[in-house]
């Protein structure tokens, strides 16, 4: 079945955090990191069935819930997980922040390499811990991690987690299994605890490769804990699923309690619903929206070549999230995200959201049909050459 991503579906007017947030009038979204797609029909087939049922109670989650998300991960990514290294909540960043309460003391020290998911800043901060950022080091438009920046910091005894995004949210990185490799031979080095967000798994571009990193070895799988969902990747991070998964019982235990203690141990019956069709019926779908988020990727990088060759865009390896570089306006990232809004009304993310380094940096999403992203470019233009004598 031909799925057809240039439909421009109405989200206005649906209590959209995206596009009903904004008090100016005809104001286009470009930040939250949601999708203007619907969803997998697998998906909305699964849900409109139980809401038929009419009734919505508790839920247990079943067998089938578990088998659907290590077939998937066996089947598509080589990682085998074990049903009882998973533990369901509500949404990757309770579960980072649960994570982060079962592995530190108040005091503790996490390390991020930023810019970086600006929600992995507030979790630290919450259970009464410090982050300490090792920034990405650019290379043309991409970005590697400094490897001696981050055995320095890791050898910090305060240190306990590295929170590593991968792939990396907004940098667009999908880390390659050397990278990842290196990355964890240090935090072992240090004894310091990977926990890997891997929210974007799925949203590798053609001709990436996603690993997760509890599957390069044995040792990291046992000195690691990861996140995942399906959350971004088929659109319903509104229906609030997530797994965290950890080879160690102790650690499970842990976690189990945090989870406990900050009351995110419940899920709704269609977040599980969900994730079992996106996982035994959805795989069509996404091959062909990676196919159409690389093409718009594609689209923005051939217009702003020939149209805005001041602001270079990063290379995108994965998520649907494009980095670009808008230094030459002189503008603080959080000013130049109020005059676009304001002036081109358009609404993109300042970079400073994800520390420090992305001052003079603005986050665009481009999981919208072509001509929203059209859109978007024709009003930064306008915008830019307004702003010129």
């Amino acid at each position: 079945m031909k799925y057809d991503f240039d439909e421009i579906i109405p989200r206005r007017g649906t209590n959209s955090y995206k596009w009903d947030s904004a008090a100016e009038e005809g104001v286009l979204p470009m930040w939250v990191a949601d999708m203007d797609f619907r969803t997998a029909p697998p998906i909305v087939d699964a849900l409109q069935r139980r809401v038929s049922h009419g009734i919505f109670g508790y839920t247990r989650v079943p067998d089938a819930y578990y088998e659907a998300v290590t077939r998937w991960f066996g089947r598509r990514h080589g990682w085998h997980i074990e049903r009882e290294w998973m533990i369901y909540t509500s949404g990757v960043v309770p579960a980072i922040s649960a994570v982060i309460k079962a592995l530190t003391e108040p005091g503790d020290k996490v390390l991020v390499q930023t810019p970086v998911y600006n929600c992995f800043f507030s979790s630290i901060r919450n259970n009464g811990c410090e982050a300490v950022s090792s920034p990405l080091k650019p290379v043309g438009h991409t970005f590697v991690a400094d490897y001696e920046d981050l055995e320095r910091k890791a050898a910090d005894e305060r240190v306990k987690i590295l929170l590593l995004c991968n792939p990396h949210n907004p940098a667009g990185r999908v880390w390659t299994r050397e990278e990842l490799a290196r990355i964890g031979e240090i935090c072992l080095r240090h004894h310091v605890v990977v926990l890997s967000d891997e929210i974007h798994c799925e949203l590798v571009l053609p001709g990436h490769e996603y690993t997760p990193f509890a599957s390069i070895s044995e040792t990291f799988l046992q000195h690691s804990v990861t996140c995942v969902s399906p959350s971004k990747a088929f659109n319903i991070a509104g229906l609030q699923i997530a797994n965290i998964v950890s080879a160690d019982e102790e650690v499970r235990r842990k976690i189990d309690r945090a989870i406990n203690v900050n009351e995110v141990c419940d899920v709704n019956p269609f977040g599980v619903l969900a994730t079992m069709a996106a996982y035994d019926e959805g795989e069509e779908w996404l091959l062909q929206l990676l196919d159409y988020l690389r093409d718009n990727y594609l689209y923005m990088k051939t217009f702003c070549e020939a149209e805005l060759p001041e602001f270079p865009i990063a290379e995108l390896e994965g998520t649907y999230l494009v980095w670009m570089d808008c230094r030459r306006l002189g503008l603080p990232s959080e000013e130049l995200e109020r005059q676009l809004v304001r002036d081109a009304r358009l609404w993109l993310n300042a970079g400073t959201m994800y520390g420090a380094e992305g001052e003079g940096f603005m986050r665009w999403n481009i999981a919208c049909p072509r001509a929203v992203v059209r859109d978007g470019l024709e009003r930064f233009r306008r915008f830019v050459r307004q702003r010129k004598p």
